[in-house]
């Protein structure tokens, strides 16, 4: 079936569709090992239409298909990942595609070569997108070396087989008894590292864990485990899975192993510059706390009532920035859900700005939002100085209110409202050239990217100002 189907839709030599019907022999058993779908797909003479050349369904689970698809087209528009390793020859994982009975799958797809490097099929991995969470974790968990396992297979039987020359992982083959039966080249390269000597072929299992496992447990265990060793300067993720053949008898098991050091070694430099950035902004945040601490100390001194307003205004703008600061100091990173400025900058206010208004509620709704510590500060000086005017204006002759900021987060621009229920002003005779006033503008429109709007009648004061998210 295999031939004619690739003498009749395709420009495969003999020699390739000799190697395709080799490795088609080895299908049900990859797909019992993967308990998926497994596929053997070849581009036909039209660029954009493949055709399934060989298929096996999994004894071991539920298959998607009802009937055999072979012989049937695979259509780029519902087959994206098989057309484009078909093309570039580079494997896919976990793309979504739709079968010819016309269900939602997620395939895994690697390339199959010619003895010149060529692409002649690709082999797929097929599994049900619906399934319950604990087979989606299952597969999830496998997706990740679902490419490697399938292209282990293709050389089980033949250590000749260049398309092993590609794979990342090391990978070492067990049989039944424990010893080794095929070591790749990366692996090989491992065990060079470690110090092995010896041809890793025939040595027993107990020789060659890397992570205390026993091999009896592990094939009793389950069909996947995973775990990382630390052995000299390598740090090493190794996996194992139980080949079994019909679900019944096991026939080996195949430990996967993944360098990670390099991985570790940006993990343990993103850590350390969590920490510096962590340092960084600690100390902001005090040198700011430090120079409002001093404008308060020398507000004391003055008794002209119109200095005094100007440095407290000063040392709650300061304070607005330095409780930015403080948030990121605490998490170490530069990005920080404004909303947590914003429940900090409420707390700021009630503890220094609002004893002559003690009957004032000041509420924080609306969506989470991380946005960047540059925009995260603007925005504090922002919604601070709004809500230090409504404090100040707003409830004049009132013995109580309400100022409640929103958050509203949208595709592009996101915005946050001040809204009052004070006594309002008129929007003619407003002090548009005050300080407070310019400050926000300029902020809003130079450096958020955004417009400001207001709206005042005698039920209240509402200041809506928008910017734009993070790319």
């Amino acid at each position: 079936m295999i031939y004619k189907l690739c003498k009749t839709h395709t420009y495969l030599t003999d020699e390739d569709i000799k190697r395709l019907e080799d490795i088609a022999r080895d299908l049900p058993l990859i797909a019992d090992l993967l308990q998926a779908d497994i596929f053997i797909d070849c581009m036909t003479k039209d660029s954009n239409v493949a055709i399934v050349v060989a298929e096996a369904k999994p004894s071991n689970s539920p298959s998607m298909y009802q009937y055999s698809v072979v012989g049937q087209f695979a259509l780029r528009k519902n087959e994206p990942a098989a057309l484009r390793t078909l093309e570039i020859g580079m494997p896919t994982r976990d793309l979504r595609a739709i079968t010819q009975e016309n269900k939602s799958v997620k395939q895994n797809v690697v390339p199959i070569k010619n003895d010149s490097g060529d692409v002649i099929g690709v082999l797929i991995a097929e599994i049900d997108i619906t399934k319950s969470l604990n087979e989606k974790k299952n597969m999830e968990l496998l997706s990740e070396t679902t490419q490697k396992l399938t292209e282990t297979l293709l050389t089980f039987t033949d250590n000749q087989n260049p398309i092993h020359y590609h794979i990342t992982d090391g990978i070492v083959i067990f049989n039944s008894q424990g010893i080794s039966t095929y070591v790749n080249p990366v692996a090989e390269q491992l065990y060079r590292k470690l110090g092995y000597i010896d041809d890793l072929i025939g040595i027993s299992f107990n020789n060659l864990v890397l992570d205390g496992k026993r091999f009896d447990e592990l094939k009793t265990q389950g069909f996947m485990s995973s775990s990382e060793a630390n052995i000299g300067e390598l740090t090493l993720r190794v996996k194992y899975a139980v080949m079994k053949q019909r679900n019944i008898d096991v026939v080996g098991i195949m430990m996967v192993i993944r360098d990670i050091s390099e991985v570790k070694a940006k993990e343990k430099e993103l850590i350390l510059k969590s920490v510096a950035m962590r340092e960084i902004h600690h100390r902001v945040k005090n040198n700011l706390q430090t120079i409002a601490s001093l404008l308060r100390l020398q507000a004391r001194r003055i008794d002209d009532k119109t200095a005094k307003i100007a440095f407290d205004e000063s040392i709650s703008r300061i304070l607005s920035i330095a409780v930015t600061h403080e948030v990121l100091a605490q998490k170490g990173v530069d990005d920080v859900d404004i909303k947590t400025i914003l429940s900090r900058i409420k707390n700021s206010v009630i503890d220094y700005s609002i004893q002559n208004n003690k009957g004032v509620r000041i509420e924080i709704s609306g969506d989470n939002l991380n946005i960047d510590s540059d925009r995260a500060s603007s925005i504090a000086l922002v919604v601070n100085e709004l809500i230090q005017n409504s404090l100040q204006y707003a409830f004049v002759g009132r013995k109580e209110g309400l100022i409640e900021v929103n958050i509203q987060k949208g595709s592009m621009y996101s915005n946050i409202s001040i809204i009052d229920n004070g006594v309002g002003f008129d929007m003619k005779s407003a002090r548009p050239g005050s300080l407070g006033f310019n400050i926000v503008k300029s902020i809003v429109k130079d450096r958020l990217q955004g417009q400001i709007n207001i709206q005042s009648n005698s039920k209240g004061t509402k200041v809506m100002f928008d910017f734009k998210n993070k790319k």
